[in-house]
């Protein structure tokens, strides 16, 4: 496809009804002629849009040739790095459906994926490939375990299964409506939960948050903490620079702040992606250990996973003179969907409701709430998830029809800002007063002594919660 005319928050947009999303993060940028521009910086490599588009061609040539087919899934369990890019679009432009897996997980949460999802292939990193040959038996499913980098062991190898491979490969013809990937969600009770994005969410996401929140452009580099197989690394590190023709810093290595600290410093990039535990420790790497900083070529830092305590960001502020665009989103929203906007930051909030989404605070009865008012918060969008994969009844507990009920408890301003107050299930009710555990633990923050803090709930000889 040429390309989007209209944004998608405005009135007569539409998709093909035919569309893959891998042409609008690949295809158009090689027929465009960009091929040559840098995707990725790793390591010491630079790979550019034309080498990821043949890689990834390989990789859909490679999972056809084993019988993988569309809608059909595709477990990754690998770490940051071309590979894990190049398998994500190969398997999607064939019309099968990548799931990333936190390469954390356990040999028996691996099982639990693998049937699950009934995924035929994985492909995984040699340091990983022990816990899959652990459950292998386990899983009826599977067929064929691909192992990227050393010795395969009797299983296929990345760099053979690609190097025989057709560098050429036409995007298979998925309906907008298809599945494109899932991502599983844990919650705080229960089996992880399989999230079903289509090919015509990314759009919706992509678009509005690069346009109106980063004004993210083909010359930005992006750098992001947090890693692939995350909702947040995926959307920041591979979908949202790929969009745009731009390029990403990839590392495979754990993101403690030496590392963070030298990747800034190496590739200099534009836009800064972590989270707020990462954005302390970098403080007081730097400030406890005299460790050196350079963010001399980042022009905006982003937080989200958890809210951004005020004092946080006012010290990041004054040491580097960059704010930190605090946002809100979700695996199941598919992007941040609440976000502070350059030059428009309210401390201690997660922005403002970006266009193209509706989001509503309503009580226990599901009556709005007006400003000020805490209550449980429900989002609409055209990226919502379609729902949890062998999950019904869980799915219509959170997807009310055009509505998903967070889980996330909020307050909104008069302004229309909107200030975090805790989970659905965790906040207090203290002296007849429902009292977030977030604002207690802002104001212990704010003591230049406490580095971080954690609030709950504890019951007194009468039995009260105090």
């Amino acid at each position: 496809m040429e390309g989007i005319e209209l944004r998608p928050w405005e009135k007569g947009f539409a998709l093909p009804e035919r569309f893959n999303m891998v042409s609008l993060l690949l295809e158009r940028h090689v027929q465009w002629g960009n091929g040559n521009r840098i995707a990725i910086y790793y390591g010491d490599e630079q790979i550019s849009y034309q080498q990821l588009y043949e890689l990834t061609n390989r990789v859909g040539n490679g999972l056809g040739d084993l019988g993988v087919e569309p809608e059909q899934r595709v477990i990754l369990l690998l770490p940051d790095g071309p590979e894990f890019v190049a398998t994500f679009l190969g398997a999607m432009k064939i019309g099968a459906v990548p799931v990333p897996i936190n390469v954390l997980a356990t040999s028996s949460d691996l099982a639990y994926f693998l049937n699950d999802s009934r995924a035929k292939v994985v492909v995984v990193g040699q340091e990983f490939r022990p816990k899959v040959a652990a459950i292998r038996g386990d899983c009826a499913s599977l067929r064929h375990i691909i192992v990227a980098g050393g010795d395969p062991e009797g299983n296929h190898s990345f760099h053979n299964f690609v190097n025989r491979s057709s560098p050429q490969l036409e995007v298979f013809p998925t309906h907008r409506d298809d599945a494109s990937y899932w991502l599983y969600s844990s919650g705080t009770t229960g089996q992880p939960k399989g999230v079903i994005h289509l090919h015509h969410d990314l759009v919706y996401c992509v678009e509005t948050w690069g346009y109106h929140v980063a004004r993210f452009t083909p010359d930005d580099i992006t750098y992001c903490v947090p890693r692939l197989f995350f909702s947040y690394g995926l959307n920041m590190a591979l979908y949202l620079p790929l969009y745009y023709g731009a390029a990403v810093v990839l590392s495979p290595h754990r993101q403690e702040p030496p590392v963070v600290l030298e990747n800034l410093r190496r590739y200099r990039p534009t836009m800064f992606f972590s989270v707020p535990t990462s954005y302390g420790q970098v403080l007081r790497e730097i400030e406890d250990k005299g460790a050196e900083a350079d963010l001399s070529s980042v022009r905006q830092c982003v937080s989200a996973g958890e809210a951004l305590p005020g004092p946080l960001h006012e010290r990041w502020l004054n040491r580097f003179g960059v704010e930190i665009l605090d946002g809100l989103g979700s695996t199941e929203v598919g992007w941040v969907y609440i976000s502070n906007i350059p030059g428009r930051v309210k401390r201690g909030s997660s922005g403002l409701l970006l266009p193209g989404y509706e989001a509503k605070i309503v009580d226990p009865d599901g009556q709005e709430l007006p400003p000020g008012e805490v209550g449980d918060l429900l989002v609409s969008s055209d990226s919502l998830a379609a729902g949890y994969w062998n999950k019904h009844e869980k799915t219509k507990e959170t997807f009310m029809g055009s509505w998903m009920h967070t889980g996330d408890r909020y307050r909104r301003d008069e302004e229309g800002y909107f200030f975090y107050a805790g989970r659905t299930d965790d906040v207090l009710k203290v002296s007849g007063i429902w009292v977030s555990p977030l604002e207690v633990e802002e104001a212990l923050l704010a003591h230049k002594a406490v580095a971080e803090c954690a609030v709950v709930g504890a019951r007194d000889a009468m039995g009260l919660v105090k």
